[in-house]
């Protein structure tokens, strides 16, 4: 696979404290990349890195070959879609409107709406379920249904990579394995994805290409089929525990062991 997405040599902080250091990373064409690790170890630093919401110190991220910082804004969004941690939605505004806001990218002073527009939003409100909900206030929803209006919003940029940052985050396990199975979909009608996740064994289940990472560095990236083991998750999280085959996805199944259990 061919990449076009990529970090060289990178370096991320806030004010004099750094996160991130020397890391290089490349996210593989088609992939669904999950990127996993404790709190606090640099995973949501270098999603807001790749999305140049962060200026690296050193290093760089590479779009397409060119370095992010040279880009317009406009023109990274017509590439890059970003959901982020904790998205808030203006006071009043219907799942339409802020669905159609995906499409400001490609608004210009000589570009206004355009049946292009009108078809995007309607696709994107298509592939996540919500055009039943087109008229509804977006606070009125639950929080499953505001995520699944959120992700509508980032397709309908059209963009070939889409950003997401802990999506499951405050979700319930039914609304989890919902939004799960929308980003699979996604990615299986050719989209490249990118998300930071807590829970290992939803990144086991369906990732196509696992990103470990722990104190700013990165562990161990691959199939999660081939790298996530007993040892790899002690060494990333402290966390003695035994690792077996899912029965019902064939994935890698993390079962944690407590202190009876060891």
């Amino acid at each position: 696979m061919t990449t076009t997405l990529l970090a060289h040599d990178l370096s991320l902080g806030y004010g004099d404290t750094p996160v991130v250091s020397g890391l290089s990373l490349e996210i593989p064409d088609g992939s669904f990349t999950i990127v996993i690790g404790p709190n606090a170890c640099g995973k949501s630093t270098l999603l807001r890195g790749l999305a140049r919401l962060l200026r690296p110190a050193t290093g760089a991220v590479l779009l397409d070959g060119q370095d992010i910082r040279t880009l317009k804004s406009k023109d990274i969004a017509r590439r890059l879609g970003l959901l982020p941690q904790s998205a808030i939605a203006p006071d009043g505004i219907t799942v339409a409107d802020l669905v159609g806001r995906g499409r400001f990218p490609h608004q210009s002073a000589m570009r206004t709406w355009s049946r292009a527009d009108e078809q995007a939003v309607a696709a994107a409100m298509a592939a996540t379920g919500v055009t039943g909900l087109s008229r509804r206030l977006v606070d009125e929803l639950s929080g499953g249904q505001r995520q699944r209006v959120w992700v509508a919003m980032a397709l309908a940029q059209q963009t070939g990579h889409l950003l997401l940052d802990e999506p499951t985050t405050f979700l319930d396990i039914a609304h989890q394995i919902e939004l799960m199975e929308l980003f699979t979909d996604l990615h299986r009608d050719g989209a490249t994805l990118v998300a930071v996740l807590h829970d290992l064994n939803h990144a086991a289940r369906y990732a196509t290409h696992l990103v470990a990472m722990r104190d700013g560095a990165i562990v161990a990236q691959g199939d999660p089929q081939e790298i996530i083991t007993a040892e790899l998750v002690e060494a990333v999280y402290d966390l003695p525990c035994r690792v077996i085959t899912d029965p019902v996805s064939g994935t890698p199944l993390v079962l944690p062991l407590g202190r009876r259990d060891r």
